[in-house]
């Protein structure tokens, strides 16, 4: 009987030990979410992964997160007015990234594309609204 669990004892570790070697092969992406593998030979991948699980090469793949869902984001501004007031306005844009487009962006733009793109956007379309 000994021999019995002492097996079942080495057949679980053996399959925790595989467990945990296969989990080095895959990747799971959630919802909202996208994924960009970066190939440490080759650069950015051109393909967008969805949500599910995906295999990638543990040393040579690193899987590259990017949210999709729509997000909001105020941006103020002080504006003048064509009789010369000043006024200050709040803008709220809900934005969200083209699936297809993400490689683009995270090679031109990068990861914080929001805090670069959209600031300077917003301002010029309340100035041009306003004025």
């Amino acid at each position: 009987m000994e021999r019995f669990f002492d097996r079942i004892g080495m057949l679980g570790l053996s399959m925790m030990g595989v467990g945990v070697v296969a989990t080095r092969f895959v990747f799971v992406v959630d919802g909202g979410e996208r994924v960009v593998i970066f190939n440490k030979f080759k650069g950015l991948g051109e393909k967008v992964y969805g949500e599910g699980m995906h295999f990638k090469i543990p040393i040579l793949m690193e899987p590259r997160s990017f949210e999709v869902r729509s997000r909001p984001r105020l941006i103020s501004s002080t504006t003048g007015t064509k009789d010369m007031q000043m006024v200050d306005l709040t803008l709220r844009i809900l934005f969200r990234p083209m699936e297809a487009r993400i490689p683009e962006i995270l090679n031109n733009i990068g990861p914080d594309y929001d805090d670069k793109v959209l600031p300077s956007i917003g301002n010029e379309v309340l100035k041009s609204i306003v004025a």
